[in-house]
């Protein structure tokens, strides 16, 4: 459960346990949310968390989704490269809050996300 106190960001990696890339993958994402304590950094094997995912079309490895409180700003297909990552996350940490709210609406695409895949409100409603 994500609970209302919980950090400004979360940064979500959504692959599953026979993916040989999401398994080398793992290790170095967990290990990059020391470096973002204002981020909440969560592992999630779409075969376990069906339930919860299945809506979320994830077609490839690894798929990241990074939000800011309530705010989507990137889902998707992500190269499996913790620098990449890093430097994704880093810019949106530079980001004020409206620039992240104007971001989030700057596309067709992203205001989809905000309803169609935002997390928070998924992970919150399944712990209600």
């Amino acid at each position: 459960m994500i609970a209302t106190d919980a950090p400004e960001f979360l940064v979500a990696c959504l692959c599953a346990a026979w993916c040989g890339t999401c398994r080398d993958y793992r290790d170095g994402f967990l290990a990059l949310a020391a470096r973002f304590p204002g981020a909440r950094f969560v592992w999630l094997d779409v075969e376990d968390e069906a339930e919860l995912l299945d809506d979320y079309d994830v077609e490839n490895f690894p798929t990241l989704l990074i939000q800011r409180h309530d705010t989507v700003l990137f889902f998707g297909t992500m190269l499996p490269h913790h620098d990449l990552l890093q430097r994704t996350v880093e810019n949106f940490h530079a980001q004020s809050p409206d620039e992240s709210r104007r971001y989030a609406a700057s596309s067709p695409e992203r205001r989809r996300w905000q309803t169609e895949r935002n997390l928070r409100r998924a992970l919150a409603g399944r712990d209600t």
